[in-house]
């Protein structure tokens, strides 16, 4: 396993959405001189994710800090598995443990607190409700921004989420957990459960799902903890 500091950085987005959402975060690491690479997986299947998730590391020199967003944490948790990874920074996301889903995560959210508004599969993916997405993923950003990640969603397969991990990568590399306290996709309960059992370093942030485009400079200062 890789160790010492990290220059290197990977960004895994989450279902619903692609890495363009990155931005804000990959601004503020490049200007401190890291180099930072957006996985851009189409959320078909883990498998297919995370082996393009591999893909990128394998194209950076050096160690690398690994980092996933919602849906991006499954992904992390089973790439995360290269020997290239130092570190792992999940930013308001699931984190399953070996044979785990994504599914059997949500199984287990509360069922008196906020439901994420995902509509039924259609031909194997699924889409969050476009009225309720605002509320629902991105509730401290602007109206028309949230508009545009509604109207711009990707197809989340549902096999993705019932994809199962072969190992668990926070088990031998440390981690970095992101909570959101204003999030209405995974409950901040439920947030805090999963960082708990990976016994990752815990930072709570007053956002909302979207953290990552909200409050890139917390999602940021994060990484460049882990980095050290």
């Amino acid at each position: 396993m890789s160790t010492g500091s990290s220059r290197n950085v990977v960004l895994v987005h989450g279902g619903f959405v692609d890495g363009s959402g990155w931005q804000g975060v990959y601004d503020s690491l490049t200007a401190d001189g890291y180099r930072v690479a957006v996985v851009q997986h189409p959320t078909q299947s883990l498998e297919q994710d995370a082996a393009y998730t591999r893909q990128v590391i394998d194209n950076l020199d050096g160690p690398v800090v690994l980092a996933g967003h919602s849906y991006g944490g499954a992904v992390i948790t089973e790439a995360g598995l290269h020997d290239k990874v130092a570190a792992l920074v999940y930013v308001a996301a699931f984190a399953p443990d070996k044979g785990e889903s994504v599914n059997t995560l949500i199984a287990g959210f509360p069922a008196d607190g906020p439901q994420p508004p995902i509509l039924p599969p259609t031909d194997g993916f699924l889409f969050l409700d476009r009225d309720k997405f605002h509320a629902s993923f991105a509730g401290d950003l602007p109206v028309g921004q949230a508009a545009f990640m509604a109207d711009s969603q990707v197809p989340w397969g549902v096999n993705a989420l019932g994809g199962t991990i072969s190992e668990a990568s926070w088990r031998i590399k440390p981690s970095w957990y992101l909570l959101t306290t204003e999030d209405r996709m995974i409950p901040p309960s439920a947030q805090r459960a999963m960082a708990e059992r990976t016994g990752a370093s815990v930072t709570e942030v007053a956002a909302s799902h979207s953290v990552y485009v909200s409050t890139p400079e917390a999602v940021a200062a994060l990484i460049k903890q882990a980095a050290g």
